[in-house]
């Protein structure tokens, strides 16, 4: 069982920067991918970034690409995702999840449905 506590969200003007972290308990944490999704009112979650376990392979959406950055610490037990030039587009709910096959090649994929532990959300505002 992986738990997954989100932070780092919080309002800013459009053109700034946020950096998220998640925070994963347990020790297979190093062993999982990870992406971070998005869910905006009305609309469907999304995929914004992911990671391989061993950080070699990274996906991002093609509405952040030059804009965000995921990374991780497997030290650290952690995720994060840089949040640059920030629109207000970009305004949602972020969450992180894991994709409990351990040590699995590449990035699992981007749908929800593939990821098995999520994380309680960060709200993120972007005002104009």
């Amino acid at each position: 069982q992986v738990q997954l506590v989100e932070s780092g969200g919080g309002w800013v003007q459009a053109g700034g920067s946020l950096r998220l972290s998640c925070a994963a308990s347990g020790r297979t944490f190093s062993s999982y991918a990870m992406g971070w999704f998005r869910q905006a009112p009305g609309k469907e979650r999304e995929c914004v970034a992911a990671i391989s376990w061993s950080g070699g392979s990274i996906y991002n959406a093609d509405s952040v690409k030059g804009r965000f950055t995921i990374s991780r610490d497997n030290a650290k037990n952690t995720v994060y995702l840089q949040m640059n030039s920030l629109k207000t587009e970009d305004t949602a709910v972020y969450y992180c999840a894991a994709h409990s096959s351990p040590r699995r090649p590449g990035i699992p994929g981007t749908h929800p449905l593939q990821y098995d532990y999520w994380g309680q959300g960060t709200q993120v505002t972007v005002s104009s």
